[in-house]
Protein backbone atom coordinates (compact mmCIF):
# COMPACT_ATOMS: atom_id res chain seq x y z
CA UNK A 1 0.00 0.00 0.00
CA UNK A 2 1.21 3.72 -0.95
CA UNK A 3 1.82 6.07 2.27
CA UNK A 4 -0.71 8.84 1.80
CA UNK A 5 0.74 12.17 0.79
CA UNK A 6 0.16 15.07 2.30
CA UNK A 7 1.01 18.66 1.85
CA UNK A 8 0.27 21.80 3.57
CA UNK A 9 -2.25 24.46 1.25
CA UNK A 10 0.32 26.87 1.88
CA UNK A 11 2.46 24.89 0.04
CA UNK A 12 0.33 23.46 -2.12
CA UNK A 13 -0.36 26.92 -3.80
CA UNK A 14 3.20 27.24 -4.25
CA UNK A 15 3.41 23.39 -6.49
CA UNK A 16 -0.37 23.77 -7.73
CA UNK A 17 0.52 22.18 -11.26
CA UNK A 18 2.92 19.26 -9.87
CA UNK A 19 0.45 18.23 -7.16
CA UNK A 20 -2.10 17.88 -10.07
CA UNK A 21 0.23 15.59 -11.86
CA UNK A 22 1.31 13.57 -8.93
CA UNK A 23 -2.39 12.70 -8.50
CA UNK A 24 -3.01 12.05 -12.22
CA UNK A 25 0.24 9.67 -12.93
CA UNK A 26 0.20 7.83 -9.65
CA UNK A 27 -3.19 7.84 -9.29
CA UNK A 28 -3.41 8.31 -5.76
CA UNK A 29 -4.51 11.14 -3.69
CA UNK A 30 -2.64 14.37 -2.70
CA UNK A 31 -4.08 15.46 0.86
CA UNK A 32 -4.42 18.81 1.30
CA UNK A 33 -3.52 19.24 4.94
CA UNK A 34 -4.42 22.32 7.39
CA UNK A 35 -3.45 22.68 11.17
CA UNK A 36 -2.43 19.22 10.97
CA UNK A 37 -6.31 18.17 9.32
CA UNK A 38 -7.10 17.19 6.13
CA UNK A 39 -9.26 19.38 4.40
CA UNK A 40 -9.40 18.76 0.87
CA UNK A 41 -7.94 16.24 -1.66
CA UNK A 42 -6.89 16.32 -5.24
CA UNK A 43 -7.77 13.09 -7.75
CA UNK A 44 -6.94 12.38 -11.19
CA UNK A 45 -10.67 12.79 -12.50
CA UNK A 46 -10.78 9.46 -13.69
CA UNK A 47 -9.79 7.91 -10.47
CA UNK A 48 -12.72 10.38 -9.12
CA UNK A 49 -15.44 9.45 -11.34
CA UNK A 50 -14.83 5.54 -10.99
CA UNK A 51 -15.39 6.79 -7.14
CA UNK A 52 -18.74 8.29 -7.81
CA UNK A 53 -19.93 5.42 -10.08
CA UNK A 54 -19.11 3.02 -7.22
CA UNK A 55 -20.67 4.93 -4.53
CA UNK A 56 -23.90 5.35 -6.90
CA UNK A 57 -23.94 1.90 -7.28
CA UNK A 58 -23.48 0.89 -3.45
CA UNK A 59 -26.57 3.25 -3.24
CA UNK A 60 -28.24 1.68 -5.44
CA UNK A 61 -27.64 -2.01 -3.71
CA UNK A 62 -28.27 -0.87 -0.60
CA UNK A 63 -32.22 0.69 -1.43
CA UNK A 64 -32.93 -2.56 -3.05
CA UNK A 65 -32.04 -4.67 0.40
CA UNK A 66 -34.07 -2.23 1.88
CA UNK A 67 -36.52 -2.34 -0.44
CA UNK A 68 -36.74 -6.69 0.02
CA UNK A 69 -36.55 -6.42 3.53
CA UNK A 70 -39.42 -4.36 3.52
CA UNK A 71 -41.35 -6.71 1.07
CA UNK A 72 -40.44 -9.99 3.34
CA UNK A 73 -41.31 -7.86 6.77
CA UNK A 74 -44.78 -6.71 5.11
CA UNK A 75 -45.59 -9.89 2.86
CA UNK A 76 -45.85 -8.05 -0.16
CA UNK A 77 -44.74 -9.85 -3.39
CA UNK A 78 -42.98 -8.39 -6.14
CA UNK A 79 -45.24 -6.85 -9.22
CA UNK A 80 -43.51 -9.05 -12.68
CA UNK A 81 -42.05 -7.25 -14.97
CA UNK A 82 -44.40 -8.07 -17.76
CA UNK A 83 -47.05 -6.07 -15.87
CA UNK A 84 -45.40 -3.44 -14.87
CA UNK A 85 -44.31 -3.53 -18.74
CA UNK A 86 -48.16 -3.49 -19.66
CA UNK A 87 -49.24 -0.56 -17.31
CA UNK A 88 -46.38 1.91 -18.68
CA UNK A 89 -47.92 0.62 -22.02
CA UNK A 90 -44.65 -0.96 -23.39
CA UNK A 91 -45.60 -4.48 -23.66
Amino acid sequence: MTVAIEISVTQARKELAEIIDRARVEHEPVYLVRHGHRIAAVLDVVDYERLVALAEDMSDILAAREARDEMRQTGVTPIPWDDVKADLGLA
